[in-house]
């Protein structure tokens, strides 16, 4: 993987309906059958599946916001699930996938988002296990050194506390964002930047920074 974040593009991933699927769909589900609720349930989640995938807590609250029973929700997920159209491991897999090359964002960003989806912990799991540190730790410094020459003339120590507070919104724990932000300026040879890191590595590497991850 790259260390430089970039927008991920490609073949619409599982979960997302195709332009042939689409098509077909709009056809299979232009109709409600007068008000029958499965009917509705399915249009519904055809319409919420083009696109871009959801999870099946997400179409759940699309179906319960339009007072479809729970009895016709479980039974028209259950039959999308079994096509396949419906899969929050494959879901959670090509969200840490897209959000990370697309906006850097690291394990714990990640997880906060899915789980917010409803996507269940096994899946959230598996999905940012595809990040190894080494991933994170690459993707880390691309992000500074995007920022590096936009703080330059800034004091020490307020140039430290932005670097790392923007990492740190991203989901990277302290010590790593510390290492990231320390190796960018151990490049410029500044003693005074490089002191200013240090200084601040002590507190961030003893605490979480309290900043709330990114979920955009």
């Amino acid at each position: 993987m790259s260390s430089k974040p970039t927008r991920s593009r490609g073949a619409p991933s599982k979960g997302t309906l195709s332009s042939e699927a689409r098509s077909k769909s709009a056809g299979d589900a232009g109709d409600t059958s007068g008000g029958d609720p499965e009917q509705l349930a399915r249009t519904i989640v055809l319409r919420q599946l083009t696109g871009q995938p959801r999870s099946r807590s997400e179409l759940e609250q699309a179906l319960r916001r339009r007072d479809v029973p729970e009895d016709v929700i479980e039974g028209v997920l259950g039959r999308f699930t079994d096509v396949g159209l419906i899969d929050d491991a494959a879901f959670a897999r090509s969200w840490v996938e897209s959000r990370h090359a697309g906006r850097g964002l690291a394990r714990r960003a990640l997880a906060h988002e899915l789980r917010r989806r409803g996507v269940g912990d096994q899946e959230v799991g598996d999905a940012v296990d595809q990040l190894s540190p080494e991933t994170e730790l690459a993707t880390a410094r691309a992000l500074v050194a995007r920022k590096l020459a936009a703080t330059r003339n800034l004091d020490g120590r307020t140039r430290v506390r932005r670097l790392a507070a923007m990492l740190a919104r991203k989901g990277y724990p302290p010590g790593l964002s510390v290492r990231a932000v320390r190796e960018a300026l151990d490049e410029e040879s500044d003693e005074d930047q490089r002191a200013a890191v240090e200084e601040f590595a002590g507190a961030l590497e003893s605490m979480e920074t309290g900043v709330e991850p990114e979920d955009r």
